[in-house]
């Protein structure tokens, strides 16, 4: 054994170690062992980031960039209303969820799909009268499982087609990988689905992500044109079912409405005040295509303020019946909000003011804040304290065990315990809460969809798949030429391009490649090789397929899929080699074992992400999640020897 071989094993060993002892981040880990390679001579200095470069790394970011213009403009939600059963029985419902993020898992990060649908998962649970993790999952994995369908499905397939194009062939192609992944994907899933989900262990005490507030009131505006005008109270009351919210009051030509009646007809110009849960907020919109009373009082304001000052008249008091004698046109003032005429010593001149309106939209942020026993928010109001005009805040929704207000969302006194949803910058919010003595919770991620955006991000994703499957650009190309159109028109904001990207994934790719790179110049990886199939595999292609599999199986479900995936296929083409079989199969089977994390919830984010919110133990993984890898291993090998033959 050669010096240089001697050095690149340790590094390596200590690299894997540094990732199962886990203290250090992931990208921290895989920067070290570059820095060590480049020290001791094994990387050159000129060489060492030019895995930033690698078209696995580009095409990476820019899924994760298109994944996030998917998310935010809609186009998801839209997918899974029309997708999932209303009225199914936990099997059905289980299954549709499922094969839906194995889907969606197919063509975006599989980390943001089970992001997307797990407030759906957990209101299913509700539903169907589950513990949450017995739907989470099953959709965890479902979505580990579809990744492994496409080039772009996740990370580990990228990094085995460049591996392949270095070693001398062709990069793998969009769908190279679908014949073998589909195969496995709908095993496991089939799996999941009839009946794996009920050996997930009952964690009913499991809490939801952040902090569970319960549901708001909210109150929201119905524009010209919205789903909602011209539908009764009763057919929007069914609208919501899915989302647990319901229509507690209403707001119709400055007529307060309690307990509204079920055939009463909703107008545009109508407020609607409905209890509904933080995290389906958006949901609630986009269903009834209305929008949050405070994002519209911003432009009205503005209007009306150009047009006249305050009526003296409207002191922002809670109407319960009709405002007879207001002056100014009684249409115009059923479509503006109140606004409080009370004269704010406090404020600064309406030059000075922020104007919250003209807040660049990335900077501005959805947060929850307590209000505490004897702060000074208890017995104010939103108008009270000047929200809008001394701080640029907006109070969105408020949440309160024991009873609901009558009065309007402006005007409701906050008391001891309530949670106000609040809108603003993150400087705004922070300074008011400790000015007034309240508590700033979770930030909340509230997607406002939009058909058009979601269409169009939806159409830019398609572009670049099928400019990929058909060989008309290179992956890296087509999916940068997607981020570049998706900036252009806007359904990723410019601005929100650099934060969509997972920058510690982006950098452990980068930083491990060269370090594989060295492996095989080393003469490491064919050592490796030899030795574990002369001794093992005997020399025979079939155990040695297996062998590959088992191993990378292995050590994703304990180290990174993506840095399994880079040290796997370095020794996947030198087994090849020394077994003198196409190497093809071999970097199929180490695609597949990096994308099967199944055993612990630190072999991938997404059963990471499921931990808190299914209650889950370390050790509730590998009762749900052998049976799945047994099922990936009968159905791969099979399917490798058939597709890619030896």
């Amino acid at each position: 054994m050669q010096t240089d071989q001697i050095l690149i094993l340790v590094i390596l060993t200590c690299t894997v170690g540094l990732f199962l002892w886990g203290r250090w981040r992931h990208d921290m880990v895989a920067g070290a062992s570059l820095l060590a390679c480049v020290a001791v001579g094994l990387v050159g200095a000129d060489q060492a980031f030019a895995g930033f470069g690698h078209p696995a790394v580009i095409t990476v970011a820019c899924v994760l960039v298109l994944s996030r213009g998917l998310q935010t403009s809609g186009a998801v939600d839209a997918l899974t209303r029309v997708v999932l059963p209303r009225n199914a029985g936990p099997m059905l419902s289980i299954a549709a969820l499922t094969f839906l993020a194995a889907l969606l898992s197919a063509f975006m990060n599989n980390v943001g799909a089970l992001a997307l649908l797990m407030p759906v998962a957990i209101q299913m649970a509700r539903k169907q009268g589950l513990a949450p993790g017995q739907v989470l999952m099953p959709l965890a994995f479902g979505s580990i499982l579809g990744g492994m369908t496409t080039l772009i499905g996740t990370p580990p397939n990228l990094i085995v087609s460049g591996f392949r194009e270095e070693a001398g062939g062709a990069p793998f192609l969009m769908f190279d990988y679908t014949p073998v992944g589909a195969a496995v994907a709908v095993a496991g899933v089939l799996l999941l689905v009839l009946g794996g989900w009920k050996l997930v262990p009952v964690r009913r005490e499991a809490a939801v992500e952040g902090f569970d507030p319960g549901a708001y009131l909210t109150e929201l505006r119905v524009p010209e044109g919205a789903r909602a005008v011209g539908k009764t109270v009763r057919e929007i009351e069914a609208m919501l079912e899915d989302f647990d919210a319901q229509v507690i009051g209403m707001v119709q030509a400055e007529l307060r409405v309690h307990a509204p009646n079920p055939s009463r007809v909703v107008r545009a110009g109508d407020v609607l005040v409905v209890e509904a849960d933080a995290d389906t907020l958006g949901e609630v919109l986009s269903s009834l295509g209305v929008r949050l009373e405070e994002d519209v009082s911003h432009e009205d304001d503005a209007d009306a303020d150009a047009a006249d000052d305050a009526d003296p008249k409207d002191d922002g008091r809670d109407r319960d019946e009709p405002a007879a004698g207001r002056r100014g046109d009684p249409a115009r003032n059923a479509r503006r909000p109140e606004r409080s005429a009370e004269p704010d010593d406090d404020a600064p001149p309406a030059s000075d003011k922020p104007d919250p309106a003209r807040t660049p939209h990335a900077d501005v942020v959805l947060q929850e804040i307590a209000v505490l026993p004897g702060s000074g928010l208890a017995g104010r109001s939103a108008t009270d304290l000047g929200l809008r005009t001394r701080y640029s805040i907006n109070v969105l929704a408020i949440s309160r065990a024991g009873h609901r207000s009558r009065r309007r969302l402006r005007t409701q006194m906050f008391q001891d315990g309530d949670l106000l949803l609040v809108q603003g910058t993150q400087a705004a919010i922070s300074g008011f809460a400790s000015e007034f003595g309240g508590v700033p919770l979770a930030e909340r991620a509230l997607r406002m969809p939009d058909r058009r955006k979601a269409l169009t991000a939806s159409l830019i994703m398609l572009g670049a798949i099928v400019a990929t499957a058909v060989g008309l650009l290179p992956a890296a190309v087509a999916f940068a030429a997607g981020v570049l159109l998706s900036m252009i028109l806007r359904t990723v904001p410019p601005r929100d391009v650099y934060t969509a990207i997972d920058w510690p994934v982006v950098v452990l790719l980068a930083a491990l490649i060269p370090v594989a790179g060295a492996m095989e110049s080393t003469g490491t990886a064919d050592l490796i090789a030899r030795v574990l199939f002369e001794s093992v595999g005997r020399g025979h292609p079939v155990i040695g397929l297996a062998l590959i599999l088992v191993v990378t199986m292995t050590l994703s479900d304990l180290m990174n899929n993506a840095a399994t995936a880079a040290v796997m296929c370095p020794i996947a083409i030198g087994a090849a080699t020394t077994l003198g079989v196409n190497a093809d199969p071999y970097l199929m089977a180490v695609a597949v074992g990096a994308s099967c994390a199944f055993l612990t919830p630190i072999g991938h984010q997404n059963n990471t992400l499921i931990l808190g919110p299914g209650g889950f133990r370390f050790g509730d993984y590998w009762r749900l999640g052998l049976p799945v890898q047994v099922v990936v291993f009968a159905v791969s090998i099979p399917m490798l020897l058939l597709v890619w033959p030896l």
